[in-house]
């Protein structure tokens, strides 16, 4: 079973994140870092900025991989997920962009960019910690309900809803959103030494309890994460609304050894 840790906030959350995540850098200067995008991780990275500035950390060194890009939008839109990266993380942390990679959407090269891109990730050591957030329907990177539960970095097409709920990053126009995208695979999300996933709000509360106490099931990508041997779900009061268990993890994590953080 996950770990599942109910917190107060997003800030107490991002907090928890940003304190292993510095702790890794400390111990590894070379870390790898798996991002995501969206709304959901913005307090995490927040966070772990403070952490770098106040403890002085050296992330110069410090690698990253992003979780997806969509596919035939220029990298210097403001919207590709590599300008989004280089916004929310890169600049704030100071890293080297040099060293922080995401998919490559180009349409010439797209038929084998997610072989190169698993490539890549396995070349850098694999990732030590990767972020998450999670749809209402319980997807991950854009791992849609029904995607392989094995899958390695590929072409989605994005369903319609997603591209709907995306039109308001793109002047409220669904048509200006791409059509599909390239997202690590659950099979590639999986091989990270540890999972993080952060969920905050109501909305959040159906998929949150599909995912910890469903059933394993491709129809809900991230209950994969119960396969994991090292996954822990950070959510606040509101999505943790509907889990049966969660008397159970409040005092699970109330009474866990300091020394084994998250």
């Amino acid at each position: 079973m996950a770990e599942v840790i109910i917190v107060k906030n997003q800030d107490e959350a991002g907090a928890l994140y940003a304190k292993s995540v510095a702790d890794l850098i400390e111990r590894k200067p070379f870390a790898v870092l798996g991002l995501a995008t969206g709304s959901t991780p913005l307090v995490a990275y927040e966070h772990l900025a403070l952490e770098v500035r106040d403890r002085g950390l050296d992330v110069s060194h410090v690698r990253g991989f992003a979780l997806d890009e969509y596919a035939g939008l220029p990298v210097e839109h403001p919207e590709s997920y590599r300008s989004v990266i280089t916004r929310t993380v890169v600049e704030p942390l100071g890293l080297d962009p040099k060293h922080v990679h995401v998919p490559n959407g180009a349409l010439e090269t797209i038929a084998t960019a997610g072989a190169d891109y698993d490539r890549a990730i396995e070349e850098a050591g694999g990732i030590d910690v990767q972020i998450l957030g999670v749809g209402t329907d319980g997807h991950i990177g854009f791992n849609e309900p029904g995607s392989s539960l094995a899958s390695g970095t590929r072409i989605k097409t994005l369903t319609q809803q997603t591209r709907v709920d995306n039109a308001r990053f793109f002047d409220g126009d669904m048509n200006q959103v791409p059509t599909h995208c390239i997202t690590q695979g659950i099979g590639t999300i999986m091989k990270a030494r540890h999972l993080v996933l952060l969920a905050f709000g109501e909305n959040k509360a159906d998929a949150v309890a599909a995912s910890v106490e469903g059933g394993v099931s491709a129809m809900c990508p991230a209950s994969a994460l119960q396969l994991h041997p090292h996954a822990t779900f950070i959510v606040d009061e509101a999505a943790a609304s509907k889990l049966k268990l969660a008397d159970y993890y409040r005092w699970v994590y109330a009474n866990k050894p300091a020394w084994q953080g998250i």
